[in-house]
This record gives C-alpha cells, sequence and structure tokens, in this order.
C-alpha cells in the first residue's frame, strides 16, 4: 500500500514500500499526477526515470522509498531556468548512487545514465534519514 503524502496544488509526494510492486506503483502514480497538471508531454520520460531511482532504491533499501514532484514556476523569484518539473526519489540509504558505465551486454547499471542525459539537471543530496537523487525536466510550451 501506497502513501500518499501530499496532492494539493502544483506539489504531488508519496512514499512507498520496498516491496516488488513499487517501482509498477510509482509508475502510475506519477503518471496520473502529469495527467492531471496537463504535462503528458513529459510524462513517458518522467515514468521512465522515476521508474530507474524506484528500481535502484528497492534493489538496495529496506525502508520506504520517497518520490516528490514539484511543478516550478518561472513567475515565481529565485527560481530560475524556465518551468520545469522536480522530480525526487528518497530512500533512507545514505550513500550516493553511482553512474557507471554499462557494458553492452550488461542488463543493468544504466538508469543514472539516463537520468544524466535526459535531465536539464540532476544530483544527489543527504537528508535526515538518507539520501535524494533528484532530477529537473524542462516543461515545453509554458
Amino acid at each position: 500500500m501506497i502513501g500518499v503524502i501530499d496532492t494539493d496544488g502544483e506539489c504531488a509526494e508519496w512514499a512507498f514500500p520496498a516491496e516488488p510492486g513499487a517501482v509498477r506503483t510509482a509508475r502510475h502514480a506519477v503518471r496520473g499526477a502529469l495527467r492531471s497538471w496537463g504535462l503528458d508531454a513529459v510524462g513517458d520520460v518522467t515514468v521512465l526515470l522515476v521508474s530507474e531511482l524506484v528500481t535502484n532504491s528497492l534493489r538496495y533499501a529496506s525502508g520506504p522509498i520517497g518520490v516528490r514532484l514539484e511543478r516550478r514556476n518561472p513567475a515565481v523569484p529565485g527560481v530560475a531556468g524556465g518551468p520545469a518539473l522536480l522530480v525526487e526519489v528518497s530512500d533512507p540509504l545514505p550513500d550516493p548512487p553511482r553512474e557507471r558505465v554499462a557494458d553492452s551486454d550488461d542488463e543493468g547499471g544504466r538508469g543514472l545514465h539516463l537520468v544524466a542525459v535526459s535531465a536539464r539537471r540532476w544530483g544527489t543530496r543527504h537528508g535526515k534519514s538518507g539520501k535524494t537523487v533528484w532530477f529537473e525536466l524542462a516543461l515545453p510550451g509554458e
């Protein structure tokens, strides 16, 4: 079962248990939020990147996995770079993930590379109880 933390306005946040169905459930939750905001244009790439990051968290973490979306408006003072969607995936592990080069026959190891080449910006930060991997996508046509 997922816990919906907040879905008011321009922010949506969920907590998923570290269980096999978390990736699928996260994809559906993210796609639903983007659809409700009229952001279908970035839906596929957002869902792909969230799937990769939640899969990484699921592989290594035993605690809850947080997913947060924030639609950023360029009219807000201090927000640079134009309209954007900020996506954050958090887990209780303190160690940041490492981007690596996957061999052509590797079945995994491409998640952070996909984030790096698809997002306008991305990074990691430490939190009170773990880490957050975040990425930002430009919102076209706004």
